[in-house]
């Protein structure tokens, strides 16, 4: 089995409620560490289905991009000085 084949389970599956609630299985809860009280983001593409992620994951991916978006500023800035320079 390949690396990435092991970072992929099913957790089985889940029935919605009456109220439209949906418990997440206590292994995947276990696995992503899943808290009580924990906010959690649900995510939808109406062709390709729904994502639910934990919303500190969504906040770093965010930081993550403005972190790069921020050096890819600097960086662009700092050669559009270079240039300025040399004409």
């Amino acid at each position: 089995m390949k690396h990435s084949d092991k970072r992929k389970k099913f957790y089985g599956s889940i029935t919605v409620s009456e109220r439209g609630q949906i418990v997440i299985p206590a292994e995947a809860r276990k696995d992503f560490s899943i808290e009580v009280g924990e906010k959690l983001l649900v995510l939808g593409d109406l062709d390709k289905g729904i994502v639910i992620t934990k919303a500190t994951a969504i906040m770093r991916m965010i930081d993550g991009s403005l972190k790069a978006a921020k050096q890819m500023g600097d960086f662009l800035h700092g050669s559009t000085e270079q240039q300025d320079t040399e004409e």
